[in-house]
């Protein structure tokens, strides 16, 4: 069952929900970084805004034009979508091979990113009030997602701390997250570290992982074995405003969204967690795409399914796809 199959099963009346319209790309420059140019993709929902919207940050090696399974269910289901390439994480980095790729993932890209949050979200405002298709993002109403390194972008813009640093990179605009892979950091060993970590993220926040989420540029060992370190970010939160999804055979590419992962660092990918990937991939898009009507529309009945499948109640919400192994709110 494709993503949009799965919206298109939820409950209720059909009249708040749209299929996919416009996509543009197009650079964004930010004279007061040095032109530091931004390509980035917009997908907008079909019929008339203004619409809620979503920043995704690729991971290390990526681009604008990976996680397309998560940008086509969001616009289809109400969401716009803006896929940001930062430049120095990027695919440019890739070309460069391995070497390249883990030098980038450093704190200094990392803030760079944080940047690049920070300047889209101005210059979305300063566009929309020329009118056109940016002015149908509404100002009110954006969350901020990402995958791996890019679900380290989102942690930082929603508040972490860092070695017991004041969340400097905290940006109070976006109203909720979702985190592909996310990540506690190195210094994170501890429950408590955890908490005094990502105890100050007090907005909606969703953290999705699987059993196979290690990390592709990890050496192996204890901690990157499997993905159950990933959900320290989840367990480190405020109770509350918060969801965990979990499933089990699930790699940390299954989170990508179709940006696949970067060749030099890829390991051999099981079979059996290839052929669950669309079951996967399809489960993965409905929920975000829920959970971005909910917190960004207060679409009640997307909460509804939400918090019945955290209760097991499957059939009544998704239909018949697969059902997810874990899944917590709140």
């Amino acid at each position: 069952m494709s993503a949009l199959a799965v919206l298109a099963a939820l409950p209720g009346p059909r009249s708040a929900w749209a299929a996919e319209g416009p996509v543009l790309d197009e650079l964004l420059s930010d004279p007061a970084r040095g032109g530091r140019t931004l390509p980035v993709k917009l997908r907008l929902p079909t019929g008339d805004g203004p619409w809620p919207w979503v920043i995704h940050s690729h991971g290390l090696g990526g681009s604008r034009d990976g996680a397309a399974a998560w940008g086509h269910a969001w616009a289809g289901a109400g969401v716009a979508v803006l896929h940001v390439q930062h430049p120095g994480s990027d695919r440019d980095t890739l070309r460069a091979g391995l070497r390249a790729l883990r030098a980038a993932a450093s704190a200094e890209q990392l803030l760079a990113r944080v940047g690049d949050v920070a300047f889209v979200l101005d210059e979305v405002t300063r566009r929309a009030r020329s009118g056109g298709l940016w002015a149908q993002l509404r100002a009110d109403a954006v969350g901020v997602s990402g995958h791996s390194f890019g679900a380290h972008t989102v942690q930082a813009v929603a508040g972490q701390r860092f070695a017991g640093a004041a969340a400097v990179a905290r940006d109070p605009r976006p109203r909720a997250f979702v985190a592909f892979s996310p990540s506690p950091g190195a210094r994170a060993d501890t429950l408590d570290d955890a908490r005094r970590a990502f105890g100050g993220v007090t907005r909606p926040f969703f953290a999705l992982t699987g059993s196979l989420d290690t990390n592709p540029l990890a050496d192996h060992g204890p901690q990157h074995d499997d993905g159950r370190y990933r959900t320290q970010v989840y367990e480190g939160l405020p109770a509350g405003d918060k969801a965990l999804l979990w499933l089990e055979g699930a790699d940390h590419a299954s989170f990508g969204g179709g940006t696949g992962m970067p060749a030099p660092a890829m390991r051999r990918r099981d079979a059996a967690v290839l052929a669950a990937e669309p079951a996967h991939q399809s489960l993965i898009a409905g929920m975000t795409a829920l959970w971005w009507r909910w917190r960004l529309s207060n679409d009640a009945t997307a909460e509804e399914t939400l918090r019945a499948l955290a209760h097991g109640q499957v059939a009544g919400g998704l239909g018949p796809v697969v059902a997810p192994d874990r899944f917590m709110v709140g």
